[in-house]
């Protein structure tokens, strides 16, 4: 059966229309027609075959829908605080989707001050399907809560969930019911973490209709607030993004971005290393052992996206040894030809060597090591997760 298209409107009706103010159904900007490069822009010809869909879509949405290309437009970090600023104002239940691979990069410091410190915040860790599922989810749960506490964080319950691939979505919507006690839902998070795809999968259950909000791995994909509809009058509502400078994302090209956004189980690869050792991970970072305390060899576990090929070699020439193979044997490798910059610490406990949005090598207590990534990405020492 062939679908039936809408009739396409007069420029004066989508005139009118957008006086009145349209929106995306994918992203949440609002639509205009006079300038291509910010947000929410539809050729005019365009929009008027659309003002009559139920599903109307920005040039942008459009084009990341049907043919994966990304179109910048002109929003800042401000721009996004902004947006979300806008949520202490509210009475709401704050639904902070976080991603467990990239959990230090997916936080946003100081959240209670945007979304109003008297709104309870509901923790959702997303992406639980990439931890080795070895990982008993307790366990994962109470590390959850303690790194949360460092940042001042006390949420009213904690929930794991995968987004791609949800099998606990009903105990997740239950529970986020019993919370919001009839009020507005917001949910938000980081650039990536998969919000977006978490609503996808809440209206589909709810409704039938699939991918209405527009996903992707590019960061930035939600411009502006996108309100469902919930049956006692109150909403669920998809923030855009923050985006947060420190995360790879936004280190790689487009086409490298799988190597940074995992979509299966990582696989753990353990390497028993010796002092003055180096493991490239791709072109992308590198990790030295510099030193151990122990006279045997030291357990190293790197958890990065399984296609990233992981080269050991000596510390010494390692420089020159990344300057002769980056791109090829050393690949993918950061965009706009950046250098690595290392980070030396020395481990007290069992601990984990974070590149942020890349991946995270499990190191044992007493061992000075070093951490490479581009300038603008964080590498930090935490508390191990596995």
């Amino acid at each position: 059966m062939v679908e039936k298209q809408p009739t396409p409107a007069t420029k004066e009706a989508v005139q009118e229309a957008l006086q009145e103010g349209l929106y995306c159904i994918g992203c949440g900007a609002l639509m205009q027609c006079s300038d291509k490069e910010e947000a929410g822009y539809l050729p005019m010809s365009a929009l008027q075959k659309q003002l009559n869909s139920d599903q109307l879509l920005c040039q942008r949405c459009f084009r990341l829908r049907h043919y994966n290309e990304i179109q910048p437009v002109s929003l800042t970090d401000d721009d996004f605080i902004k947006l979300l600023h806008q949520v202490s104002d509210s009475k709401a239940l704050i639904v902070y989707v976080l991603d467990l691979f990239d959990f230090s990069g997916s936080t946003i410091p100081g959240l209670p001050r945007f979304v109003g410190e008297g709104n309870p915040i509901f923790v959702v860790g997303n992406k639980v399907d990439l931890l080795p599922k070895s990982l008993k989810p307790n366990k994962i749960k109470d590390w959850v809560r303690g790194q949360l506490k460092e940042q001042g964080i006390k949420p009213v319950d904690v929930a794991l969930t995968s987004a791609a691939h949800p099998a606990n979505l009903d105990a997740l919507l239950t529970t986020i019911d019993d919370l919001r006690q009839n009020r507005d839902v917001y949910v938000v998070g980081t650039t990536n973490v998969g919000k977006s795809t978490l609503i996808n999968q809440i209206i589909k259950s709810k409704t039938g209709v699939q991918e209405l909000i527009t996903t992707s791995r590019f960061p930035g994909t939600t411009l502006d607030q996108i309100a469902i509809p919930l049956d006692d009058g109150q909403s669920l509502i998809d923030t855009p993004g923050i985006i947060k400078a420190d995360q790879y994302a936004h280190q790689v090209a487009d086409k490298d971005l799988k190597y940074v956004l995992p979509k299966n189980e990582i696989k753990a690869r353990t390497y028993q290393l010796n002092p003055e050792q180096t493991v490239f991970i791709g072109g992308l970072a590198r990790f030295d052992l510099i030193a151990s305390h122990s006279d045997e060899k030291t357990s190293a576990t790197f958890y990065f996206e399984n296609n990233l090929n992981l080269h050991r070699t000596k510390l010494a020439g390692a420089d020159d040894f990344y300057e002769k193979h980056r791109g090829e044997l050393l690949a993918p490798v950061p965009k706009d030809k950046q250098g690595l910059v290392g980070h030396e610490f020395t481990t007290k406990t069992t601990a984990d060597l974070v590149i942020a949005g890349l991946g995270f090598i499990t190191l044992p207590a007493g061992v000075t090591v070093k951490g490479y990534a581009p300038k603008a990405v964080s590498v930090f020492l935490r508390k191990a997760m596995i």
